[in-house]
């Protein structure tokens, strides 16, 4: 099963192996601002264009922490649904992903833990080459199931 884009909410049971939600998200300059003035992270990479084009980017890039909190996004909002609570998020920054551009988030289903009920899906931010900017792996506690 491949969800994208749309309200869902999955419980432990209703998940399997596999299963996969993918959002799109424009990441504007706008957004880089405010995360950067609500978390003081006001690193010149991210909030000064002359800056950052004498780096090894050679222009702004979004901050990763913003991009993993559009995963967060993701496991507690969309997939498995309101109500989950994430115990873990990893992550490896392998590429920068452009200021004022659209990036791909997606979640897929790796691992599910009978005992404690939990999930551990792998987590993929993709830039707008659609090359992976942020791979990682998140263990999920997905809602309740209603009784």
């Amino acid at each position: 099963m491949s969800h994208t884009d749309q309200e869902v909410s999955h419980t432990f049971d209703s998940l399997n192996i596999g299963d996969s939600y993918e959002i799109h998200r424009f990441v504007s300059e706008h957004d880089v601002l405010t995360f950067a003035e609500i978390t003081g992270d006001d690193n010149p990479l991210h909030v000064d264009a002359a800056y950052a084009e004498g780096t090894r980017f050679g222009y702004r890039i979004v901050h990763g922490v913003f991009l993993l909190g559009l995963i967060s996004k993701v496991l507690g909002r969309d997939f498995p649904g309101p109500g989950s609570v994430a115990v873990s998020i990893s992550c490896r920054f392998l590429r920068p992903v452009r200021v004022n551009s659209e990036v791909r988030v997606l979640v897929k289903v790796r691992e599910k833990f009978e005992n404690r009920r939990y999930v551990k899906a792998e987590t993929y931010v993709y830039n707008d080459d659609n090359k992976i900017s942020v791979k990682g792996e998140a263990t999920i506690i997905p809602p309740a199931d209603s009784d």
